[in-house]
């Protein structure tokens, strides 16, 4: 059976509360907005290292060619941005222990979301998932 996508998903966990405990240390006395565009600047250089260390550089053009997927690239950056924002934004103003689950909320809306527009399906078990995620973010937000 193939575990990468959990050994990823942990990585990403891992490297997202890591977020939350720098992010908090350096917005200390700071525009969180500034801080948001610093730390987007340092991620795309990060990035574009990585796409050429991996020698994908010469697929950014389809990418631009097509229309729909820039579209929805660009939306989703967008999203991103204004996620990041009011992420520092939440950070700067409450403990870690209150907005990293109150943060977690948007796999509830992520699942939402997607059988909403997707038409995914959610199982029972899952819609369960779902209420005890919501539910356990609230209590340790609130905790």
């Amino acid at each position: 059976m193939n575990y990468l996508w959990l050994i990823f998903g942990l990585l990403s966990a891992l490297f997202a509360s890591l977020v939350a405990i720098f992010g908090k240390i350096g917005l200390k006395g700071i525009d969180t907005n500034v801080a948001t565009s610093i730390r987007a600047v340092i991620m795309a250089a990060f990035l574009i290292i990585v796409v050429a260390f991996q020698g994908k550089l010469s697929k950014v053009g389809e990418i631009l060619a097509d229309k729909k997927a820039i579209l929805f690239i660009v939306l989703s950056g967008v999203a991103g941005a204004l996620s990041w924002l009011f992420y520092f934004l939440a950070l700067k103003n409450g403990k870690v222990q209150q907005v990293a689950p109150i943060d977690r909320l948007s796999v509830v809306f992520a699942i939402v979301l997607a059988a909403i527009f997707l038409g995914e399906k959610v199982s029972f078990y899952t819609a369960i998932g779902v209420l005890l995620i919501a539910a356990g973010s609230i209590f340790v937000a609130l905790g």
